[in-house]
């Protein structure tokens, strides 16, 4: 598969695994807000981006743990594999850490091309997985 395609898979499947993240985040503040303004606790908002970042690499560290793909993988055909055998929970949270915020993703993508094959991220390299497409 040609490199552009490949990434533009991996950024599509980045973007709809966003969009699903988004929605769960902005069902959580549905629930929760009007909890704290009810007890009048606002500083525990100080804390919604740690919690944001625990539900980030939660959901990439299960799925890919679990099944080796996202939903953004699954629609893109896109699946995760450890190069030394089977997926595990371990190797999907090492290889997810970067998507914390995004500037450690790019930093990661970036590493990746120097250090590495122009396929993987620098993490996957780090974690011994391999994004491939699936075929039909």
């Amino acid at each position: 598969m040609k490199m552009q395609n490949f990434w533009g898979r991996r950024f599509l499947a980045l973007i709809i695994d966003a969009i699903t993240i988004t929605l769960v985040l902005w069902v959580i503040s549905a629930v929760i807000y009007p909890l704290i303004a009810a007890t009048n606790i606002f500083t525990v908002l100080n804390y919604w981006l740690v919690l944001a970042a625990f539900i980030i690499v939660g959901y990439f560290t299960y799925m890919e743990g679990k099944d080796g793909a996202t939903l953004g993988k699954i629609m893109m055909k896109l699946k995760v594999n450890a190069a030394d055998g089977d997926m595990n929970y371990k190797k999907a949270f090492l290889r997810n850490l970067s998507k914390i915020l995004w500037i450690p993703l790019v930093l990661d993508v970036i590493l990746g091309f120097i250090f590495g094959d122009s396929n993987d991220r620098f993490l996957d390299r780090v974690s011994n997985t391999v994004v491939f497409k699936v075929e039909d």
